[in-house]
């Protein structure tokens, strides 16, 4: 199967796309290099770091070939609970310890290189000014996502590499609560600062409304990152639609169009149902496919959220998804963590 590395409109005409988002180009600094724990802090190991790092900072045509072309990619699982295992309290805005506990944010991302993941994302889900302004933390907006992707980075190391999580906004377009302007606007400035802090590549994710899931495509893909557009299917028949009604089909054409680079599902229910997801999405595109399942279907244990599914289990049912529905990056959302990434990485195709 050949898989088209670069979406058509952006790879042919970058720089015309450019200039028609200008606001999107605000603010385009290098990423920092940074010291990496562990490393000899002589001056020549140092600048032999710095420049492995600095050209591992931005994902070429030839790395996205061989990565595309070795599946399955191993992503890391979910951060919110890893990092209230490490103290976060209920309530508190994961984002906003970027920069009140960044070491616990490092080590968090550390785990899950150390698993196996090739690819981890950022502290950054909930890091649109939208989604921050409602902790009180709208004016941190630049320091939070920076800092993250500089975390995320420093824990990779030259291991793995780093997308920056963009997630939604929680605000609805359809019921009038902000403008298409606003939310474009509030991706794109995430979407700048992740760059600066030295992401790779960036990830939507979580996405039901297709428009904002668009939105954020288009924002992202402005700043030449490699980005990658991935919705939650868990309603509708055979729970192929999001709770907005869209199709994988639909979001195939639509986030392709708006400059995805690969495209899938992550969150809302278990791998034992995503192969289908899988097969939908491979019938309408041929960008390569993301895919994040759920540790299946969690359960009210003592008022807490409990997933029953084990790590074994997890990397037996996600198998099929690359060996039979074509998914090429593949990890885990709620309920995971680095011993689910570890069971993956033991799981080699046959």
């Amino acid at each position: 199967m050949r898989i088209r590395l670069y979406p058509h409109k952006n790879d042919r005409n970058q720089s015309s796309q450019n200039q028609k988002n200008p606001r999107h180009l605000k603010n385009h600094h290098n990423p920092r290099n940074p010291t990496i724990p562990g490393i000899p802090q002589s001056p020549e190991s140092q600048e032999s770091l710095k420049y492995q790092v600095a050209n591992m900072s931005r994902i070429t045509r030839k790395t996205w070939l061989e990565l595309c072309n070795k599946p399955p990619v191993i992503l890391d699982g979910a951060w919110g609970s890893l990092l209230q295992q490490r103290g976060l309290p209920a309530g508190t805005a994961p984002e906003a310890w970027n920069l009140t506990h960044s070491g616990e944010v490092r080590n968090a991302a550390r785990a899950y290189v150390q698993a196996g993941s090739q690819i981890i994302l950022t502290n950054t889900f909930g890091g649109n000014q939208i989604a921050l302004g409602r902790h009180g933390l709208a004016d941190k907006t630049t320091a939070i996502n920076r800092t993250g992707a500089e975390l995320s980075r420093q824990a990779a190391g030259t291991d793995a590499l780093v997308l920056g999580s963009i997630g939604p906004t929680g605000a609805m377009l359809m019921m009038g609560e902000i403008s298409a302007e606003q939310m474009g606007d509030a991706f794109a400035g995430q979407a700048d600062a992740l760059k600066e802090g030295g992401a790779d590549g960036l990830v939507i994710e979580t996405m039901s409304d297709l428009e904002e899931a668009v939105l954020a495509t288009r924002a992202a893909a402005a700043i030449g990152l490699p980005v990658v557009s991935s919705m939650v299917f868990d309603s509708g028949p055979q729970n192929h639609h999001t709770m907005m009604g869209v199709t994988p089909a639909q979001a195939a054409v639509a986030l392709e169009d708006a400059g995805a680079w690969a495209v899938g599902a992550n969150c809302g229910l278990g791998p034992d149902v995503f192969l289908p997801l899988c097969h939908a999405f491979r019938a309408a595109t041929k960008l390569p496919l993301w895919m994040k399942p759920n540790a299946g279907l969690p359960e009210i244990e003592d008022g807490k959220t409990v997933y029953r599914m084990t790590a074994g289990e997890f990397a037996g049912l996600v198998r099929p998804l690359w060996e039979q529905g074509g998914v090429v990056f593949v990890g885990g959302c709620c309920g995971t963590d680095p011993s689910f990434i570890q069971a993956l990485k033991a799981n080699p195709p046959a």
